[in-house]
């Protein structure tokens, strides 16, 4: 039986793996990218990108782009839609480096910094092209979803008489 990923950080301080899911995009690529999360040496700042505990075996990685009293404001990458109230008690490790295509890159190194910065500081752009790029999606689903309340071609569209005479009977 495998360890969880609490455990190994309690085991090793470090944990190595292989990232899935799309949140972290551009940044970190699914399935491609080796992470390498460390456990949390205090509070968190911002910009520092979390592997936290959402649930049962549901584990996220998200950046910080607030910290709060109450808990941090965290954002995927590749994400517009902000998640408030993540505490401390829930992270149980911080990224410290990635490696891609065998290059190691520490979340130290000036371009990564630079990156953080412009992806981060820009939110609000990043927000509405994402929600843009995202229309067409929405847009099939309202489709998909009218299709399917659109009655058939010849089919009665009103109630007929006698079905409002036997549900009133009834």
């Amino acid at each position: 039986m495998s360890a969880d990923f609490e455990q190994v950080l309690a085991r090793d301080g470090k944990l190595v793996y292989i990232g899935v899911g799309t949140s972290m995009l551009p940044m970190l690529r699914q399935r491609r990218d080796l992470l390498i999360i460390e456990r949390p040496r205090g509070v968190l700042r911002k910009y520092d990108v979390p592997l936290f505990k959402r649930g049962p075996g549901k584990y996220v990685l998200h950046r910080v782009l607030k910290v709060r009293r109450d808990g941090y404001v965290l954002c995927g990458d590749h994400q517009w839609r902000r998640e408030y109230g993540v505490t401390d008690q829930q992270i149980i490790g911080v990224l410290t480096a990635f490696v891609r295509d065998g290059k190691e890159i520490s979340v130290t190194d000036r371009r990564y910094r630079l990156y953080v910065h412009l992806w981060c500081d820009l939110f609000w752009l990043r927000a509405a092209i994402l929600w843009c790029l995202a229309a067409p999606g929405r847009i099939r689903r309202k489709l998909k979803r009218q299709r399917k309340k659109t009655p058939e071609p010849g089919g009665n569209i009103l109630p007929s008489v006698q079905d409002t005479k036997s549900k009133q009977s009834s």
